[in-house]
This record gives structure tokens, C-alpha cells and sequence, in this order.
């Protein structure tokens, strides 16, 4: 189940939905007992394993790889700039690089037609619930799952 409020935006005057989260993040400790369940592993190796992950993932980038992970997606690097750009190819030059943002593509499958057949981030059936219909009712995390 995703949640939604209604939000109207400035620059148009006109309403739209928004996603919401519930409650605070799912943490790396939960993410490691769920996986530990559905694997031999024992939740500390997991925890160990996605640990460690942002690091290894750093490592490969730094040096110009993208980083793709089978179920999840692709990330990689894209460079965050000062200034409107250069009139010319010969002024763009590394100092116009302010900083670094991570891009993530999530994956997805695609039949023989190139159809999409399925995103494993995205459940395959989503239910959207008004906020202002939850009538203040906080949900736990295991209600959700």
C-alpha cells in the first residue's frame, strides 16, 4: 500500500498527488533480518554484506563504472555544476564540477517485443490510499508488508 496527500503546487495553482512515507525509514538491521530469513545466511553475515555495500559501490564508481545490481537497478555518477554552461566546447573544463549526485535507473525487464514485463522495486499491484482517508491512524511497519 502507497499513500498519497494533496498537494497544490505554486507555480500552477493546480492540485496534485504526492507520495508519502509512513513513519521513519526501514534501517539496514531490518533490511538484514528479512534477507536472513529468506536465505541460509544469518542476519549478521547480511548486515556485514550491506555494510559494506555503499563503499564497494564508491569504489567502482570513482573510477567511472556504473554499478548495477540485478533486481534493484543501476547507479552512477553524474557531475553537479556551477554557472549557466560555457558558449563553446573548448571552455568546458572540470572547475565548472561543484559536485558529485548519485543517479539510480531501477531495473527493469523487457519481453522479446521490448515490452516491459516487470520492475522488481515496484509491486505488482500498487494501492494508492488517500492520506486525508487514514483519519490519523498511524500504521506499523508490519502492517504494511
Amino acid at each position: 500500500m502507497a499513500f498519497f496527500k494533496k498537494v497544490k503546487k505554486a507555480i500552477n495553482g493546480k492540485w496534485y498527488p504526492q507520495g508519502v512515507a509512513l513513519g521513519g525509514p526501514v534501517g539496514t538491521r531490518e533490511i538484514a533480518d528479512r534477507l536472513s530469513e529468506m536465505s541460509t545466511l544469518t542476519p549478521g553475515d547480511v548486515y556485514a554484506v550491506l555494510a559494506n555495500l555503499g563503499q564497494v559501490m564508491s569504489d567502482y564508481m570513482a573510477v567511472g563504472n556504473t554499478v548495477k545490481l540485478d533486481g534493484v537497478g543501476t547507479f552512477f555518477y553524474t557531475p553537479r555544476m556551477k554557472g549557466q554552461g560555457v558558449d563553446t566546447r573548448e571552455e568546458v573544463s572540470a572547475e565548472q564540477i561543484t559536485g558529485v549526485s548519485v543517479r539510480f535507473i531501477p531495473e527493469t525487464r523487457r519481453s522479446a517485443g521490448n515490452n516491459v514485463v516487470g520492475r522488481p522495486l515496484v509491486a505488482d499491484k500498487v494501492e494508492w490510499v488517500d492520506m486525508d482517508k487514514l483519519g490519523g491512524r498511524k500504521r506499523s511497519r508490519s502492517d504494511r508488508m
